[in-house]
């Protein structure tokens, strides 16, 4: 993947987006539809060049540069808070996870295994998100330390809530992958923060132009 600052900026809106979905379950059990798909169907875009390419389009990645811009330039500081508690842990864990690779094979080839349980299902069902939940407990929850998630209990403690939370989580460490790999470090993360934000900005004016518009 180049290292770019674009490709750095969409990394970030896929962490972000993935983070963010995961507080709307916690607080209100549930999330927008279109974010939750693209962000779930990244982990199963192995061969994609670019991140777009592994998001399926901007499109779906409206949420994450939303949520981005308003975490570098935010008007809830409590809530912009737990989104980079989230994003942070995340990052660590991902670097951690780069360092082992009997756990990296796991996961690996438990991804692969999901890709084929959606191909036979022929969507991405209740039995997929089981079967990524329990790979990420099985993977990043073993290395510790664990996210803790923050939220209404009455929607944590649902079955199915705790499970579409875990397989963000690991869409959110796909996200950290690419941040890695388009260049991006803590530093960047610190000391780029107004050319992450008029990057974001740009990308939601793309994203808000009308399709006839030239």
């Amino acid at each position: 993947m180049q290292r770019s600052h674009t490709n750095r900026s969409l990394a970030l809106a896929g962490l972000f987006q993935a983070v963010r979905l995961v507080q709307q379950i916690a607080r209100e059990g549930r999330c927008e539809k279109e974010a939750w798909e693209a962000s779930i169907g990244s982990l199963f875009q192995f061969d994609a060049d670019t991140p777009e390419g592994i998001y399926s389009g901007l499109q779906g990645l409206r949420l994450g540069f939303e949520t981005l811009s308003m975490q570098l330039k935010p008007q809830d500081p409590q809530q912009a808070m737990e989104l980079t508690r989230y994003s942070i842990g995340l990052i660590h864990l991902e670097r951690r996870l780069s360092k082992r690779p009997e756990t990296l094979d796991i996961l690996q080839k438990g991804l692969q295994g999901a890709v084929q349980q959606r191909e036979y299902f022929g969507e991405v069902n209740a039995a997929v998100i089981g079967r990524l939940a329990d790979l990420y407990q099985e993977t990043i929850s073993e290395m510790g330390p664990r996210i803790m998630v923050q939220g209404d209990p009455q929607y944590l403690q649902v079955g199915d809530n705790a499970a579409r939370i875990r397989v963000l989580l690991l869409a959110g460490i796909r996200a950290c992958v690419l941040w890695r790999q388009a260049g991006g470090n803590r530093w960047r993360l610190i000391l780029n923060r107004q050319a992450l934000l008029n990057e974001a900005s740009r990308q939601l004016d793309l994203l808000n132009r009308p399709d006839d518009a030239l």
